[in-house]
């Protein structure tokens, strides 16, 4: 079996909210067991640690694409487990000859995969393409909506602009976003320029950028070629860590058809616009608003933890900064 390190290394290249970085591996002979690492939660932005597990999901698809790419077979326990409720996955390993796992082919995609946050090309999503995103979520139990009616990414634009309003009009999430501005170097966070970290947290903290940040984020949302839902049927912390291997599934399949995606997640996060977005989309929990598309330019991939700091028993666990 190839390395748990190396398996680790490819697992912690998911995305999280404001790269926290919210996972912890505890490795035995045949096993990886996956922890939340709650000491880098969100209490303000993601006070149910809902992003927090979607997060951790993300990072157990991606564990499951590496280990397929190595020919093993997994077998996936899952949470709850009342006594240890960091606990939320346990993965055991096999080597079964025969046909390859068909999680295999995206494994090339894991180190190409970017949060894009820029306007994307004006391109309509190929049909083939959707539909391909539309069987990734499905084939983890989620559900993943477009919206394609003109008035309905309207609404979802708005949603966006209002959600926005409603957090930088909150200084406690202002002073959470500001604790995870960092320089590069630091490994995790929002990379900011070293030189102008200290000066880039004070304007964070302390003034509210609410509407100029919305109008942005509204005018990325009415341009982007595809809105998209991604929800589950339930709402519990089994169905937060299951939309997160649907989220990575999904992501991994639109890198592999040229596309890239970031989240315009305020209308779940803030609670009482979550309901307003539900009833657009028809049914269902939303649990991520993505926008994808195809890029106009290569970014720079997002800095990462070194391995040894996300695996129990190693020089880990830093926690928040």
């Amino acid at each position: 079996m190839k390395s748990t390190e190396s398996l680790i290394q490819k697992s912690v290249r998911a995305p999280s909210s404001h790269n926290t970085q919210p996972w912890l591996f505890q490795v035995s002979e045949s096993t990886i067991s996956l922890y939340a690492d709650r000491t880098r939660a969100l209490p303000v932005n993601d006070p149910d640690n809902r992003e927090l597990t979607i997060s951790c999901g993300c990072a157990l698809m991606n564990l499951r694409v590496a280990a397929a790419a190595e020919g093993l077979d997994v077998r996936i326990d899952a949470l709850p487990d009342p006594v240890e409720p960091d606990w939320l996955a346990r993965i055991s390993f096999s080597v079964t000859p025969g046909a390859p796992v068909p999680e295999a082919s995206l494994a090339s995609f894991i180190e190409q995969r970017r949060t894009y946050r820029k306007r994307f090309l004006p391109r309509k999503v190929e049909a083939i393409a959707l539909n391909l995103l539309l069987d990734a979520a499905q084939r983890e139990g989620a559900w993943l909506r477009p919206l394609t009616t003109d008035s309905a990414r309207h609404r979802a634009a708005e949603l966006v602009a209002e959600g926005d309003a409603a957090q930088w009009a909150n200084p406690s999430w202002r002073r959470e976003l500001a604790v995870w501005m960092h320089p590069r170097r630091r490994g995790d966070g929002l990379t900011v320029p070293t030189l102008a970290a200290p000066v880039a947290r004070f304007v964070v903290r302390t003034f509210d950028m609410g509407g100029g940040v919305g109008a942005k984020d509204r005018e990325l949302a009415e341009e982007s070629p595809l809105l998209a839902v991604l929800g589950t049927d339930g709402d519990q912390p089994r169905d937060w860590l299951l939309a997160g291997q649907a989220l990575e599934r999904v992501l991994l399949v639109a890198c592999q058809n040229g596309l890239q995606a970031s989240y315009l997640n305020e209308p779940i996060q803030v609670a009482s616009l979550r309901s307003k977005l539900q009833d657009l989309v028809g049914a269902g929990f939303p649990q991520i608003l993505l926008r994808l598309g195809y890029p106009a330019e290569e970014i720079p991939v997002s800095p990462r933890r070194a391995v040894e700091d996300v695996i129990a028993g190693g020089a880990m666990q830093q926690g928040r900064p």
